[in-house]
C-alpha cells in the first residue's frame, strides 16, 4: 500500500443500502436523494459504494453469493426453512435502518445456492392497504403484495437482474379497471405504467 494511503473501510449494512438506492435512482431520483441525505451520505459515497459492490460481485475471486451476503450485513435477524411449490429452500432476513418495516431477504437452495434477493414486509409489519391505483405510489409495496392485493398478477421480464415487474389490472378511485405494469427494484415498486384504454 502507498505511504500515507488508508485502507478502505469495510463494506457494511450503510453501503449496502447505498447499493440498493443506486438502482432505484433511475426511476426515482428524488425519493433516493432524500434517502441519501438521511443517511448523511454524499454522492460521491454512494458512487463509491456502488463500484466496490460491483467489484465483489464481478471479482475472481468472489465468495458465493450468500456469503457475500453475511459478509457486508452480518448475521441475519432470522433464518428458518420455506417450501416454495415443491422446492424446499431457506429464508434469511436481515433489516435496514432506511426501511424499518421491509427486511432484505435472501432465499438458498439445499446447496446454498441464492435463488433471489429482495426486500419484503417484515414479518410483524402492517402490509399497506392496496385497493386502487393510487394506493400504488413509489416504495409503497413489495412484489408479493402488490401481486397479492390484485391478484392474478403476470410476471414480466425484468430490464435487469435486480429488477421484477408485474402486468395486472387495477381500479381507479371511480372503479374503473385499468390494465397497469408494475415495474420493481430490489422487490420495492418503483413505478406503474396504466396501458391506454381500448376504445
Amino acid at each position: 500500500m502507498p505511504t500515507g494511503e488508508r485502507p478502505a473501510e469495510p463494506f457494511g449494512p450503510l453501503d449496502f443500502q447505498l447499493v440498493l438506492l443506486r438502482r432505484m435512482a433511475d426511476h426515482n431520483p428524488d425519493l433516493v436523494e432524500d434517502a441519501r441525505r438521511e443517511l448523511g451520505v454524499s454522492r460521491a459515497r454512494m458512487r463509491e459504494a456502488n463500484k466496490r459492490w460491483q467489484a465483489m460481485v464481478r471479482s475472481p475471486r468472489s465468495r458465493p453469493a450468500l456469503a457475500r451476503y453475511r459478509s457486508v450485513l452480518g448475521e441475519p435477524e432470522s433464518h428458518t426453512p420455506r417450501r416454495t411449490g415443491d422446492l424446499d429452500c431457506e429464508a434469511w432476513l436481515w433489516p435496514l435502518p432506511l426501511w424499518p418495516d421491509l427486511r432484505f431477504e435472501v432465499l438458498t437452495a439445499p446447496d446454498g445456492t441464492v435463488w433471489n434477493a429482495w426486500l419484503v414486509r417484515a414479518p410483524h409489519a402492517e402490509p399497506p392497504a392496496l385497493r386502487t391505483l393510487e394506493d400504488l405510489t413509489p416504495w409503497s409495496c413489495t412484489v408479493d403484495e402488490a401481486a397479492r392485493a390484485f391478484a392474478p398478477a403476470r410476471p414480466l421480464q425484468g430490464s435487469a437482474p435486480t429488477r421484477w415487474a408485474l402486468a395486472f389490472t387495477a381500479p381507479d378511485a371511480e372503479g374503473v379497471p385499468h390494465e397497469v405494469t408494475a415495474e420493481f427494484t430490489w422487490g420495492l415498486l418503483q413505478r406503474t405504467t396504466i396501458s391506454p384504454q381500448q376504445p
